[in-house]
């Protein structure tokens, strides 16, 4: 399985995190150091993004759509995982 939960992610040092939502909600808050590929920009062009020698955190709003762009990044040879809970979920555990 290629999901991984916030708590879990940040035990890792220096994880390789991808926002996958617009650029707009990005700067309205994002989790830190996150890189912002939106969603279809990383769909069209993972090959300019990523290095199949590396392994990458990618997130959305509530998981759904990190998980199905992760499925795909992997199935083309790529080290991919999402945060299952989504930044909402990582959002509201800061209050």
């Amino acid at each position: 399985m290629n999901e991984i939960s916030i708590s879990e992610l940040s035990k890792i040092n220096n994880p390789i995190i991808i926002d996958i939502r617009d650029n707009y909600s990005y700067n309205e808050g994002h989790i830190k150091n996150a890189l912002n590929i939106p969603y279809y920009s990383l769909l069209s062009n993972y090959s300019l993004y990523l290095n199949k020698h590396e392994r990458y955190y990618l997130y959305c709003n509530y998981g759904h759509q990190s998980k199905e762009i992760s499925d795909r990044l992997n199935m083309f040879g790529y080290n991919t995982y999402y945060v299952k809970e989504g930044y909402l979920y990582f959002k509201n555990t800061l209050k």
